[in-house]
């Protein structure tokens, strides 16, 4: 059994963090039948540099908002419509750019029937972190790791405008709190109905969890299909894109972020 040397970590951090943050110490054999051993070099299990990239989340729901998007979420009835009928022209513009007739009865609706799906395709600009955990936050001493899985996303790629859809496995260490397990979905389902990125919308779910439970650690992984890259481009059908987010012990510790990662496949 290799001796471990236990890193220095807050008295505060018990439990699961405590036992995987360590350095292996190896020994080597003298080689020659002789008494004891000569220690080798500390091989870290710390293996990644905390993230320089750490803006705070905005409690009140407009996380990393856009322009518009106070402005959207505050609109009165009349002014939803009037932003409504202002995308429908946009629509029929683009209808008209690409050589279509856009009062063919075909298309005669389509406009204004676009409109609203992009309105909900983007709706999570509406939403608020505050109202989606609802209060949903309990005391529990459980200092085990906790795993929300296979958690369905459909999202808006920012740069063409076409869907990205695929599944995101959301995990944490608690520290005195846990949250109701259905509203890690709903934070999911938040930040994927804006535009966005893959990489972008790996980060904000899991530094949202962290804002709300300050656990000991969160991880985030996501699998995903960009129809970008299907439709268009390159025209790849099965290749699919993974992204990772690993705060606090996931990502100090080799041994939990394994642990984790084994236990999403």
């Amino acid at each position: 059994m290799l001796p471990s040397v236990p890193l220095a970590i807050p008295a505060s951090d018990t439990g699961r963090a405590r036992n995987a943050l360590t350095l292996s110490r190896p020994h080597l054999g003298s080689g020659g039948g002789g008494g004891g051993g000569v220690a080798g070099p500390l091989t870290p299990e710390t293996s990644r540099p905390g993230s320089p990239y750490a803006p705070p989340v905005n409690y009140d729901g407009l996380s990393w908002p856009s322009v518009g998007a106070k402005e959207r979420l505050e609109a009165t009835p009349e002014q939803a419509a009037e932003r409504q009928e202002k995308l429908s022209g946009a629509i029929r513009t683009i209808l008209e750019c690409i050589g279509e007739d856009p009062t063919r009865e075909g298309l005669l609706d389509t406009p204004a029937r676009y409109a609203k799906a992009m309105l909900y395709f983007t709706h999570g600009y509406e939403q608020n972190l505050r109202s989606i955990v609802n209060n949903a936050v309990f005391r529990e001493d459980h200092d085990e790791m906790v795993i929300v899985k296979d958690i369905e996303v459909f999202s808006m790629c920012e740069h063409h405008l076409v869907p990205f859809t695929g599944r995101i496995h959301i995990g944490y260490i608690p520290k005195g709190h846990v949250l109701g397990l259905s509203k890690f979905a709903r934070i999911a389902e938040m930040f994927a109905r804006r535009l966005q990125l893959q990489e972008r919308l790996t980060r904000q779910v899991a530094m949202a969890v962290e804002a709300i439970l300050k656990p000991l650690g969160v991880a985030v992984v996501m699998e995903s299909s960009h129809l970008c890259m299907v439709m268009r481009g390159v025209e790849k059908t099965t290749a699919t894109t993974i992204t990772s987010s690993m705060l606090g012990a996931f990502r100090n510790s080799t041994r939990t972020r394994e642990e984790f990662m084994h236990l999403v496949r």
